[in-house]
C-alpha cells in the first residue's frame, strides 16, 4: 500500500508539472525593429492573436532593438529554443535558407515595388517548403523600402565611394569579398554598432532604408543621400517548426490568418514611410542627391558587373536565374 500511495504522489506531481507547463506556454520573438516602430506593433497584434486562441497563462514576448543580437545570432537562437521566432530581413533569413537572398541581393535589379511582389509570390510557395524542411514555419512576408546610400560627404557616382568605409554586414563574407575586388571598403559589423561607427570615422557611408536612417539617427551623422533604389529590404516573420507542432490547428489556422494580415499591413506601410521618412529629414537637413541620365548609366554598369560574381556565391545560381525568369515574364505582359 506504501508503495502504491507512492507511486499515486509521483504521478499526481508529474500531472500538476505537465499542467502548469502546458498552461504556461510561452512565445518568444526576436527583432532588430525599434520599439514602438510599425513592425514592432504588428509583432505585438500578432501576439495577441496567439494568446487568445492559445489561452490559459500563455505568454508572448517580443525582444526589440536586436536586444538579442544581430540577425544571424537570432537565428542561432532559434537553433537552440532560446527564440521561438524572429523577425529578419534577408540577412538572417539567409541564414536558414540561401535561397531567399534572390529578393534583396539583387542591386538595380527590381524597379518597383509591384516587381518585388510579383517575383515574391511566384517563388513563395518553393521557398516556404525550403524552410519548412529546415524546422521553419513562414508566418509573414514583409518589406522595410529600398537601400539608399547615406554617406557623411556628398557622392554621386559609384567612383566617389571608392574613398569611403562602408558598413557591411558582419555575417556576410561573401558580400564583403565582392566589394573588396571591386575597389571599395567594407568594415564588417552588427547594426547596433552603425551609430558610434560613423560617429567616430570607422564608416563613412551606411547604406540603409530611409525609415532605419531615420529612427536611428544615422542621417545626423551621415547628412547626405544618394536618391538611387539600390535594393529592396526583405522580410519575414519565421516561428521554429518545433513551437509551430506545439499549437493546436485552431491556434495555427489563427495564426495564418493573422500573419497574412501582418504582412498586407506591414508591405503597405512600410512602402509609405520611406517617402515620410525622406521628408522628415530633409526638414532636419539631409541633403538629397539625385544622379544624372549618365551618372545613373555608370550605376547601372556596375550592377551589371555585379550579377556574375553574385550568382552562385550570394545567390544560389537556380534561383537567380529564376528571378531573372519571372521579370522576364512580367515585364514582357506589362508592355503589351
Amino acid at each position: 500500500m506504501r508503495k502504491l500511495f507512492d507511486a499515486a504522489l509521483v504521478c499526481l506531481a508529474l500531472f500538476f508539472v505537465h499542467g502548469a507547463i502546458a498552461a504556461d506556454k510561452q512565445l518568444r520573438i526576436g527583432t532588430l525593429a525599434p520599439k514602438n516602430s510599425l513592425y514592432h506593433r504588428q509583432l505585438m497584434e500578432l501576439g495577441e492573436v496567439w494568446r487568445t486562441a492559445q489561452g490559459g497563462n500563455a505568454k508572448y514576448l517580443v525582444y526589440p532593438d536586436g536586444s538579442q543580437g544581430g540577425e544571424a545570432e537570432l537565428a542561432r537562437r532559434m537553433r537552440i529554443g532560446q527564440l521561438q521566432g524572429a523577425l529578419l530581413s534577408v540577412v538572417g533569413l539567409r541564414e536558414i535558407e540561401p535561397s531567399i537572398a534572390a529578393l534583396q541581393n539583387m542591386p538595380l535589379l527590381f524597379k518597383s515595388w509591384e516587381e518585388v511582389d510579383y517575383v515574391r509570390e511566384k517563388m513563395r510557395p518553393a521557398i516556404e517548403k525550403k524552410f519548412l524542411d529546415k524546422g521553419f514555419i513562414v508566418l509573414a512576408w514583409g518589406d522595410a523600402g529600398w537601400v539608399r546610400f547615406f554617406s557623411k560627404e556628398s557622392a554621386v557616382r559609384p567612383n566617389d565611394f571608392k574613398k569611403m568605409k562602408f558598413f557591411a554586414w558582419g555575417s556576410e563574407v561573401e558580400q564583403q569579398e565582392i566589394m573588396k575586388s571591386l575597389g571599395y571598403t567594407p568594415v564588417p559589423l552588427e547594426t547596433n554598432d552603425i551609430l558610434p561607427a560613423i560617429q567616430t570615422g570607422m564608416i563613412n557611408v551606411v547604406p540603409s532604408t530611409p525609415y532605419f536612417a531615420l529612427a536611428s539617427q544615422i542621417y545626423s551623422s551621415a547628412p547626405h543621400m544618394l536618391e538611387i533604389n539600390w535594393a529592396p529590404i526583405v522580410g519575414a516573420l519565421v516561428v521554429t517548426r518545433k513551437a509551430w507542432d506545439e499549437m493546436s490547428p485552431a491556434v495555427q489556422e489563427a495564426m495564418r490568418a493573422a500573419g497574412e494580415k501582418a504582412g498586407v499591413q506591414i508591405r503597405s506601410k512600410a512602402r509609405q514611410e520611406v517617402t515620410e521618412a525622406v521628408e522628415a529629414m530633409k526638414l532636419r537637413g539631409l541633403v538629397v542627391n539625385r544622379p544624372t541620365p549618365e551618372q545613373m548609366r555608370e550605376w547601372n554598369d556596375l550592377a551589371e558587373k555585379l550579377y556574375p560574381r553574385i550568382r552562385g556565391t550570394l545567390v544560389p545560381a537556380e534561383t537567380f536565374d529564376e528571378v531573372f525568369a519571372h521579370l522576364k515574364v512580367y515585364r514582357a505582359g506589362k508592355a503589351k
